[in-house]
């Protein structure tokens, strides 16, 4: 039996983007056919990757990783970015394999940002992986990409739910995921017992602390005093990015949106990551059944 034609939107945000992959499973359960889909930073590296069939894939890498995987990935830059951003495309793309986007058997566009002229682009040609690197350049965090000769940031500063590239998609209806909606008080996850959390040794311990004081990591706290540097940019850009993407909505809005609060998880868990999906999952299965009441 044929699933519904669906457009998905997939929003930047870190971590948080995690949660796509949640959202795209529970989507799939319940007999959405996606047929396209449109992404800013971290929504454009799920959302290319489900678009590459490779999904289960990522999935089971990136639940597999820990705090201190996740500091071997960043390659260190010490020209206007804290990360180069290379080693981790190298790895997603050996992980993966690369293709050009008009091949993917799903229509896909990734967002990125034009640096000289705030333009938004669309990348909806060529290298999956080369606009994928694009997208997820956020300023300060990952070196800006240059492309014919153009200097091109994160997707998320233009648009962080971009729906207008879906509305020449041939379908039925159009579902987007914002990661930057309000706070919720009960929303932060953690991840499950008996991995890191029941880890033992003063030495290792001492090293997950620096490593959490370094990427700013956070667990339920949003005061100012007591987030790290690069937590206290991204929850900035966080308010930035909530602004715009109310005002692009406005214009375009989706047949349903999900939601998934900024306060979620900090910038850097991604060692959070089966929490995170099925948060997706589950967040996914509420909005799904608002729309059919």
């Amino acid at each position: 039996m044929a699933g519904i034609p669906t457009s998905l939107v997939l929003g930047a945000g870190g971590a948080r983007g995690l949660t796509h992959i949640g959202v795209i499973r529970c989507l799939e359960a319940h007999g959405y056919d996606i047929r396209y889909i449109s992404g800013s930073s971290m929504g454009a590296l799920v959302g290319g990757i489900y678009a590459a069939g490779k999904l289960d894939t990522y999935a089971e890498w990136v639940t597999a990783l820990q705090r201190l995987d996740i500091l071997r990935l960043l390659d260190w830059s010490l020209n206007g970015s804290l990360f180069k951003g290379e080693r981790i495309i190298r790895v997603l793309r050996d992980l993966i394999g690369d293709c050009r986007i008009e091949e993917l058997p799903i229509g896909f566009t990734a967002i990125a940002t034009e640096l000289s002229t705030g333009r938004e682009m669309w990348l909806n040609r060529g290298s999956l992986f080369d606009a994928i690197r694009a997208s997820i350049a956020v300023p300060t965090v990952f070196a800006a990409v240059t492309v014919d000769k153009l200097v091109l940031v994160d997707g998320g500063l233009v648009n962080p739910v971009p729906v207008a590239p879906t509305l020449n998609a041939q379908t039925d209806v159009t579902i987007a995921v914002d990661l930057n909606a309000p706070d919720e008080p009960d929303a932060p996850v953690r991840i499950r017992a008996g991995r890191e959390d029941s880890a033992h040794g003063a030495q290792r311990q001492s090293i997950l602390g620096f490593i959490d004081a370094l990427l700013g990591t956070t667990e339920t706290s949003s005061a100012p005093a007591e987030l790290g540097f690069h937590d206290l940019a991204a929850r900035s850009m966080d308010a930035m990015q909530r602004t715009i993407t109310q005002l692009k909505l406005a214009s375009y809005a989706p047949t349903l949106l999900i939601r998934i609060p900024g306060n979620l998880c900090g910038f850097f868990d991604f060692y959070r990551a089966q929490a995170l999906i099925d948060y997706g999952y589950e967040r996914t299965q509420q909005a799904l059944g608002t729309l059919a009441r």
